[in-house]
């Protein structure tokens, strides 16, 4: 289960407990993901509130772990205070993993994006997923075309150890959750991890190159395969 929607961390943590308690009464729920931002623009509301930690402590557990779905975009968000709060979220039981879209001005070079990587891989904060941005109104100057960030993203694992390059770049689209996993020859191969249609999950998607493309449905406009993983 996640809890997000804007940043689940903005509630107070007396609001954060009284859901978490009730989540924790259904029994096939065994992980509770946290989604937020606030250890990169403002840590001391993780620092500056033990009863937080308390109420992390209770309830992520040997067999059912809360897990924080952190959103560190650019290397320099890993200030001092910063690492001071993933290491209380991580002493207090939950699991910590990072996620950031790729963001153009932001992280869409190779450089930056292995930078973040191996400090995250310091501190306990495998990178997990990198998002490819949404095209919706307001986003067209930060985002990426589809093939040059996949080549910004590989280049940066080039530069890391195994650690540091777990994240894969994938998008949520209304079809279901699919990586990109390979751009070569003139093709783009996606894979679905999930699905609206179970059938497609696992499933291969490719497609001719298109520089301009930066959303699955620039490829879908001009017809496409799919193969069997």
């Amino acid at each position: 289960m996640l809890l997000t929607g804007g940043d689940a961390l903005m509630m107070s943590t007396k609001r954060l407990e009284e859901i978490i308690q009730q989540v924790r009464e259904i029994a096939h729920v065994r992980i509770i993901r946290i989604g937020t931002r606030l250890p990169a623009f403002y840590p001391y509301r993780i620092i500056e509130d033990p009863g937080l930690i308390d109420m992390i402590r209770k309830y992520s557990l040997s067999d059912r772990r809360i897990y924080f779905m952190t959103h560190f975009n650019h290397p320099r968000e890993l200030t001092d205070i910063a690492i001071q709060a993933m290491y209380m979220l991580r002493s207090s039981g939950a699991v910590t993993v990072n996620q950031t879209p790729i963001i153009r001005g932001v992280n869409d070079d190779s450089r930056t994006m292995a930078e973040l990587f191996k400090r995250l891989s310091y501190i306990g904060v495998p990178p997990y997923y990198i998002f490819q941005c949404r095209p919706v109104v307001g986003n067209e100057n930060y985002a990426v075309p589809l093939e040059e960030a996949y080549h910004v993203i590989e280049g940066a694992k080039g530069m890391v150890s195994g650690l540091a390059k777990r994240a894969r770049f994938t998008m949520s689209h209304m079809s279901g959750k699919l990586e990109v996993i390979a751009v070569t020859d003139g093709m783009i191969y996606f894979k679905y991890h999930q699905a609206a249609d179970v059938k497609d999950i696992g499933k291969v998607l490719s497609f001719k190159s298109n520089p301009r493309a930066y959303w699955l449905d620039d490829y879908l406009s001009q017809g496409s395969f799919k193969k069997a993983n």
